[in-house]
């Protein structure tokens, strides 16, 4: 008996992919670390030209093909950016720690590049974290810090592209390039972020929604 149970709990831990290293409360470094030093082959969400994995607790308020809002059990948001363009090009990680900042480093496992910085502002953290080509921001409480950098990490880590398709998609203009250009690897705590961007579409989005007479209460 002993040895069939310990024979499930390897054949559950090779499935899952999951590591057994206990996270840290409050030590948001030590985690990051060994989340994004991880490699995991776990996905829940695909797109064309690339697919993550959405941890347990994190849903969708909305999306679309290349940004995201989401929201996780603690009702904190997260607004979501996979640009696919910089990584068509391979462009370079040129981020500098910022040492006013409340926590800022640049990020590199496993070859894919980016860093995370975390400013105070009203009493809350403002998080800005990039890895691999998508960057992720939300504010949260204090309470919240290292939950928020977990969820973070749990689906930065897990992005992977399709060489081909966005090859195919790149090629033929399909992409979407908007007026607003975002570059991932500069800070943009003292300039108009991504957030801002996308809470003003949400905004115009629900505006409209009223106007048609067409709201969606689940949204």
């Amino acid at each position: 008996m002993k040895k069939i149970i310990v024979l499930l709990s390897i054949v559950m831990f090779l499935m899952t992919g999951c590591s057994i290293t206990k996270l840290d409360n409050t030590n948001i470094s030590k985690n990051i670390k060994i989340l994004l030093s991880e490699k995991v082959n776990l996905y829940n969400v695909f797109y064309d030209g690339y697919k993550y994995y959405l941890p347990k607790g994190v849903s969708f308020i909305s999306k679309d093909d290349y940004n995201a809002i989401l929201k996780d059990n603690k009702n904190n948001k997260y607004y979501l950016f996979v640009d696919a363009i910089s990584y068509y090009h391979k462009i370079s990680n040129n981020y500098e720690v910022n040492k006013d900042s409340h926590f800022s480093k640049k990020l590199n496992y496993n070859g894919k590049t980016g860093y995370i910085q975390v400013d105070e502002v009203d009493s809350k953290f403002f998080i800005q974290f990039v890895f691999n080509y998508v960057k992720i921001e939300t504010f949260v409480e204090k309470r919240d810090l290292t939950n928020a950098v977990n969820n973070m990490c749990y689906i930065l880590r897990s992005v992977k592209f399709n060489n081909k398709v966005l090859e195919s998609l790149i090629g033929d203009n399909i992409l979407d390039y908007k007026e607003e250009n975002y570059n991932l690897f500069e800070s943009n705590s003292s300039k108009e972020s991504f957030l801002d961007v996308v809470e003003r579409e949400e905004t115009s989005r629900y505006k409209k929604d009223i106007e048609d007479e067409k709201i969606d209460l689940n949204y």
